[in-house]
């Protein structure tokens, strides 16, 4: 079954029931806006990599790599991408010559995939592994991590939070895998837990139908969101994906350190990259 993963960046709205017209319009918005905008900034990208990282200077020096190539005649293996396991193995040689940080951050990304959200809500990250709170939230948004395994005996702080705001009517937004949302509606009190927003994750292996979802991968942290136009939309401001033979590739456009370039997010998933029909951004089929 395919399932429609688009980039934000105009509009999450639309009903999907687009015009000869509007299709036309947007996939020339595509080819003369968006596609020379995101690709400019994925170059720029691939180009700092290679100056400044030992990982992926070293990798793409000896082995090759193509679009773009940057050694002549070294076309690389899987285009240059690299799985997982490779990256993670690399940890150290991911930061610049000019130092950085060195760890991941699972929660990288999680405020530009979230639909606007009212002044003083709270967001909740159910992580059992011990995340940091998200730190790129809009303005006058909270948010806060909360262990799922804590919540048993009704004694966690943030659940307590959880709990006064939703009963003086302000809004929460958990966010974490089917089962510990459903957890987590279970440790709340009846009258709070209808009111609780919940946003269920999704590798990018098990895309849906929605209605509601974000795209996640534990190294490289929030890569999209579910739509309001019935697809998957990509942070194309932030993330990049092409396709290789071993299946897509993910950059992270704006993050310094630890640098991710051209990771096979999920071990490689087969999908294409096409324009969406309605937006002109670009569309992953998977």
């Amino acid at each position: 079954m395919y399932f429609l993963f688009a980039a934000s960046g105009l509009s999450l709205t639309g009903t999907g029931d687009e015009s000869p017209g509007l299709v036309a319009h947007s996939l020339l918005m595509w080819s003369h806006g968006v596609s020379r905008l995101w690709r400019a900034a994925y170059l720029r990208t691939v180009r700092s990599t290679f100056a400044t990282v030992p990982f992926y200077r070293y990798r793409w020096a000896v082995d090759g790599r193509t679009d773009p190539v940057l050694v002549p005649g070294r076309t690389g293996t899987h285009g240059g991408a690299v799985s997982p396991a490779e990256v993670e193995s690399a940890q150290v040689d991911l930061v610049p010559l000019a130092g950085g940080r060195l760890e991941a951050d699972p929660s990288r990304g999680l405020g530009p995939v979230l639909r606007p959200l009212p002044p003083g809500a709270l967001v909740a990250v159910l992580d059992e592994a011990g995340s940091r709170p998200p730190t790129d939230l809009p303005g006058r948004v909270r948010g806060c991590v909360l262990d799922p395994d804590g919540m048993a005996d009704g004694a966690s702080v943030v659940l307590a939070e959880l709990t006064a705001t939703l009963t003086r009517g302000g809004t929460v937004l958990a966010v974490g895998t089917d089962k510990h949302l459903i957890r987590l509606a279970g440790a709340l009190p009846a009258e709070p837990a209808v009111r609780l927003g919940r946003r269920p994750l999704r590798e990018l292996d098990q895309l849906d139908g929605g209605p509601y979802g974000l795209v996640h991968d534990r190294m490289l942290g929030y890569l999209g969101a579910f739509g309001a136009c019935g697809r998957w939309h990509l942070d194309w401001h932030r993330v990049y994906a092409r396709e290789t033979d071993a299946g897509l590739a993910f950059t992270l456009l704006r993050q310094d350190s630890p640098r991710f370039v051209d990771v096979l997010v999920g071990g490689g998933v087969r999908g294409r990259v096409v324009p969406c029909p309605r937006h002109g951004t670009p569309v992953v089929l998977t």
